[in-house]
């Protein structure tokens, strides 16, 4: 007989992803998977099944090809004319943690859990965080 998983089963982790020198793509769908909780045998899509997330050295992310001068963020102000764009690059330098948080959003499912899903990832620029008490030390 199979059991549906309930929200009470649910058991939370926290994962530490370094990103330095990682190909932007390749380690967000391993953060994507661990958000949304597909690596669980009680893995099901109407629950938030997922685990927290720390991500750090997001300034040292790599992008294949020409994706770091050609690739553009775009944003709106919801103002006439209030349409801007930065490159990979200005973004990497001014925010990079908008990098990796803007791909994982994209790849996170589109509907009521995905905000719930975001909360849980925490993403800094450089190696220290501030959720060394959480993670476990093997």
């Amino acid at each position: 007989m199979t059991n549906a998983t309930k929200a009470k089963d649910i058991q939370r982790s926290w994962y530490l992803v370094d990103v330095n020198g990682k190909v932007l793509g390749r380690v967000v769908t391993e953060i994507v998977q661990k958000l949304m909780g597909k690596h669980k045998p009680y893995f099901v899509k109407n629950l938030d099944c997922g685990d927290y997330i720390v991500v750090t050295n997001a300034a040292k992310v790599v992008v294949t090809g020409k994706k770091g001068t050609d690739k553009v963020y775009y944003r709106h102000s919801m103002y006439p004319g209030g349409f801007k764009g930065a490159s990979f690059k200005e973004v990497l330098e001014k925010n990079p943690e908008e990098i990796i948080r803007h791909a994982v959003k994209g790849m996170l499912p589109q509907n009521k859990l995905r905000a719930t899903m975001l909360k849980r990832l925490f993403v800094f620029p450089g190696p220290e965080h501030t959720y060394q008490d959480k993670l476990k030390t093997a």
